[in-house]
Order: C-alpha cells, then structure tokens, then sequence
C-alpha cells in the first residue's frame, strides 16, 4: 500500500518525507521490522516504542509514525509522520491496511465487567445455528467459523484485531461478536473500527490498578457507546446504575433489559436446578441449560441483541434452548460420591458474590458450600480482602489459595486476603497455598449433596508463578477426585 494512502485516515500534524513510497508491512514491535515496513512508536507502559525508532530505521523502515517531535528526522531518508496518539493511530492505519473489514461485518461489541464471553460467545453460537457464518473474539478463544485461533487478550491488538476481522471476511462470515476490554478501549485498539451494536452487561470494581479510580474505568466503558453511529443500536442493562450512564451521550438506537424494572426485555425464573431453568421472557417460557440470576442477565442481554439484529423471536427462543454453558462459566461437574462442584471464572468481589448466591438458592437446604478462591498477582490489591470477606460469609466451608500468583509471592496475597476476615473467621478458614492441594482438600470435605465452588481461573489450562507459566487445569483436579 502506498504511504499516502495508509496515512489519509490519520490527520497527520506533520510530515517530513515523501509520501509516495510503497509500504510492506506495518509494526508497532521494532523487532519485526524489515526494509520498508512502517513501524508506529507507541508509549507503553513499560517502554516507550520512541526509543527504538533508530534502531527501525537503521533496519530499513519506510516510514515512522511517531507522536514526540523531538525524535523526527529525515537523516536515514525514512518518512516521519508525527500525530497526536499513536495508539489512535494505529489502529486506524491497521484498519485502512487490512481493507477496513469491520465495515463487511455486523460487527457487534461486548463490554462491562462480568459476562462479557458467555454473551459474545454463545451470541456467535446463536446466529451459527441460524444458518449464518459468524467470527467470535473474547477471552477464551477466538474463532473464524469453524476455526479456532487462541486468544492472548481479551481484545487483541489492533493489527492482529483486523487481521482476525480480515480473515473472517475472507471466509464469508457476515457476522462478528468481539468482547471489547477497558484496556482495549482506552489504548484506542478498537479505533476505525465500524460497530453495528454494543452491548453492555454490568460494572463492578476491576482493573483500579490500571484505571486508578472506579469513574475512570465506568467513563472508558462509555466511550464504546459514545461512539456508535446513527443506524447501529445498544443493549444496556436496566438493573446495573451504570446501565443508562453508558448511553447517555449514544447516537444509536437505545434498548433496555432487565430482571426487575420496567424494560424492553424482561424475564423471571420460574423454576431452576444446577442443570438449568425455566424462564419466562417477555411472557413466553424457555428450558434453558445455564444457571443463575446472572445468567437471566446475559440470556436477556442475548435475546435483546439478537431481536435488533433482525432475527424472529421464536426462533431465537429455540436456539437459546440449546445453547450450552461457556467453557468455565458455572461449570458443573457431579461426582459419584453424591457432591457437586462448580468451576466459574468470577474473579471480582461482585461476580464471587453473585455465583455464590446462585449456589445457595439452588443447594439443598443443610448441604455445605465450600469455597475454593484466590486473587492474581499484580493486579487490582483492593479488591483481595473484598473477595475474601464474600466468599467466607457465603459459604460454609472457605479455602483461600493461589490463582495467578505472576511475580508477587503467593503468601503475600493471601495475606491480603486473610487481612479481610475477623480473627474468629480467620480461625474456621483453610489457607493452603498449592491450589491443587486446596482443590483435593474441599473434595475430601465435600459429603453428599454438599457443593465445591472452584472459583477464579474458569477456562484457564495454566497458573503463571514466578512469570513462568505452568499447566494447572482446575477442571481436571475437581475430575480427579470426583471419581
């Protein structure tokens, strides 16, 4: 692609070079450039990609985008090309190379803190089963139809983001569900991209670390909805504070569900056991094999997106019939010794909060629940003491325990946990350390009837410890010891 034409959908501030020259590739890692790629210098927030544009141009780079002026040059004859935000725009220029692929889909975006995969992925089964070709983006794994391609991000970066978008043109998907991060909206990874729908599920405390308050992070999911042109539409939830907030400034067409309020789309239990429930939505009843309120949410949430998307209702009823729990999102597994055990992904004190609470309406009145829970390393510290407080004061039994311990020691992090409890608490809670030790342990406990919540880790098939990571499955202990 000729530079000109790569850089027309970025309003350069300056540039100091010829324009004319063919463009190869397009980086933002200096160690992937070759003669005559263009590489964007982005500012990390390790390392600032300023420092290697030397080294880039040095290798042959055609063109810099850069957004510090006192690191333009034109010594080396590379092209300099200086902007306001250079995470902005790359990924505008990462649209604009792969042929602006989200403008050939029904893009459709995800965002809130819990419930973000079970809704993108079990919408991309949906529209599937419906007889249209369909790419998913989220935490678990990506797809492109039939194809699974593993997920490192949340939302990938731009590059890769339009890259997967490509492919899915090229494979003749005419529909597209990308959960989109915090991170991703306010490192403009999703800038240039064309949505259709945006769906927002709930806001609870996560990433304070990154985002240091709790408005920051509630105005960075906004932006997604600030964004949305005319002819797209929005899901908000009506039972969330933040629900209307999101669409306050949306220029879309704005549709509401909810559990309790007056809604667009509204449902109510009306029967319910570990392998599912009987809903009624909108006034006509569904069998549908997911568990718990939250669950309601995310299937209203479903059903709401899929109507705006021009589908008939009966039919998306059906579907929702037959879809099937997300890898890792209440989970169950029923053992042959009379207990059962839910492996679920919460992993913030709200959603910790609301799979307990699930469990508790549905255990049988005396049988125990018993807790296996822990926080990641070099996240979110404020969140710990929360999530060990509301586990302990919903179960009977609580086993603290590593999760993703990264580069903090584990004991440190327990520690901030157990700095949530009472001393009385403290006394009547198991710490132990090694999570597959802590899973067997609950298994032992575990008496007919009684319920084990491994809660934290969900989907994941590994543990980092030490920034090394290791296989751990908690699916395959639980299956251990369930035999």
């Amino acid at each position: 692609m000729i530079l000109s034409e790569l850089i027309s959908v970025i309003q350069p501030i300056e540039v100091v070079g010829p324009t004319d020259r063919e463009i190869n590739n397009l980086h933002f890692d200096s160690r992937k450039i070759s003669e005559g790629d263009l590489f964007v210098a982005q500012v990390g927030t390790a390392v600032d990609g300023h420092t290697f544009i030397d080294g880039c141009v040095a290798k042959g780079a055609a063109a810099i985008v850069l957004s510090k002026k006192e690191y333009m040059s034109n010594v080396h004859g590379a092209t300099y090309i200086l902007v306001e935000n250079t995470d902005k725009a790359l990924g505008l220029m990462a649209s604009k190379w792969f042929g602006e692929p989200s403008k050939q889909l029904t893009l459709v975006g995800v965002t809130g803190t819990n419930g973000k995969t079970t809704i993108a992925t079990l919408l991309y089964k949906l529209v599937r089963a419906m007889g249209h070709k369909a790419g998913l983006l989220s935490t678990v794994v990506n797809y492109i139809e039939d194809e699974a391609v593993p997920a490192t991000h949340t939302t990938p970066d731009a590059i890769e983001l339009n890259g997967l978008l490509r492919r899915m043109v090229d494979a003749g998907c005419t529909y597209a569900f990308m959960e989109v991060s915090s991170h991703a909206i306010a490192q403009e990874r999703i800038a240039g991209l064309d949505f259709d729908g945006a769906l927002f599920t709930n806001l609870t405390r996560d990433h304070i670390d990154y985002h240091k308050t709790f408005d920051n992070y509630r105005d960075t999911k906004k932006r997604l909805f600030d964004t949305l042109k005319k002819t797209a539409f929005a899901v908000t939830n009506k039972d969330d504070k933040n629900g209307l907030v999101m669409t306050q400034n949306c220029k879309a067409s704005v549709h509401t569900y909810s559990t309790r309020a007056l809604a667009d789309y509204k449902a109510q239990i009306l029967e319910e056991g570990f392998d599912g429930m009987m809903l009624s939505i909108n006034g006509k009843e569904v069998f549908v094999p997911l568990v718990g309120r939250f669950n309601v949410s995310n299937l209203l949430c479903i059903y709401g997106a899929a109507l705006c998307l021009g589908f008939e209702e009966l039919e998306v009823l059906r579907v929702l019939s037959t879809l099937k729990p997300v890898n890792g999102r209440f989970e169950t597994i029923h053992s042959n010794k009379g207990w059962t055990a839910i492996v679920d992904y919460a992993h913030t004190p709200d959603a910790v909060d609301n799979v307990i609470q699930t469990i508790r309406e549905i255990k049988k009145e005396g049988a125990k629940l018993i807790t296996v829970v822990g926080c990641g390393g070099n996240r979110d510290k404020g969140k710990r003491p929360m999530m060990a407080q509301i586990a302990k004061r919903g179960s009977e039994q609580l086993i603290l325990t590593s999760d993703n311990p990264r580069d903090e020691e584990p004991q440190d992090i327990l520690k901030d946990m157990t700095d949530g409890l009472t001393p009385d608490e403290l006394r009547s809670t198991l710490v132990i350390e090694d999570r597959a030790a802590a899973i067997q342990t609950a298994c032992t406990l575990a008496q007919k009837d009684d319920v084990i919540l491994v809660a934290g880790k969900g989907h994941e098939d590994y543990q980092i410890i030490k920034g090394v990571k290791h296989h751990f499955d908690d699916h395959e202990v639980v299956r251990k010891y369930a035999n």
